[in-house]
């Protein structure tokens, strides 16, 4: 594995993984930082050069959304979980209780917050938009104060780029999800 560091608006971040897939994407000091001795300087990587171009286009409010092939590793439900963040669109917000039900899981919420705070890809599968249902923040590997500052990034982004031009991109990056594993369809959410 080979690992790319790059500077960041709200701090540094490591990209993970290979000339094929990101494996992870990480703030440092992150909660769940995988470790890192034995991983290849990922400098002449062009998969993470990608990777930290992508994460300064979305900084600099030019990209919603992103087009990274995944190394997906996980249970079951987190595989769901992951999946399902996609789904979150930029500048909105959801509760774990409404990512629980939209997983098929709605009984398991505190499983779903865990799978959340597992999320191996920052900004990419957008944990950060996931909230208490009283609306709090609560929860985020990276911590709280750049969990607010993304979110109010995001609600700039959705205000200067308007609501069909983030919903395109949102639908570019689906499109563009590549994994090498397939996962199983989410059920449909019921009203």
């Amino acid at each position: 594995m080979r690992a790319l560091w790059f500077d960041t608006p709200l701090g540094a971040m490591v990209a993970l993984g290979s000339a094929q897939t990101l494996r992870g994407l990480h703030f440092g000091g992150a909660k769940h930082l995988p470790d890192l001795q034995g991983c290849e300087d990922g400098r002449e990587c062009l998969l993470l050069r990608r990777v930290q171009r992508q994460v300064g286009e979305y900084f600099e409010g030019h990209r919603p959304a992103f087009d990274i092939p995944l190394d997906h590793e996980g249970t079951a439900l987190q595989k769901a979980v992951w999946l399902a963040l996609a789904d979150i669109t930029v500048g909105t917000t959801i509760s774990y209780s409404e990512l629980a039900a939209r997983v098929g899981a709605p009984r398991a919420v505190r499983a779903v917050a865990q799978a959340v705070g597992r999320n191996p890809w920052t900004l990419i599968r957008p944990c950060h938009r996931v909230i208490g249902s009283n609306g709090s923040l609560t929860g985020f590997a990276g911590g709280l104060e750049r969990k607010s500052a993304l979110l109010a990034h995001e609600a700039r982004m959705a205000r200067e780029r308007g609501a069909a031009e983030v919903a395109q991109g949102f639908a570019r990056q689906k499109s563009a999800d590549i994994t090498p594993m397939r996962t199983p369809p989410l059920p449909a959410r019921s009203r």
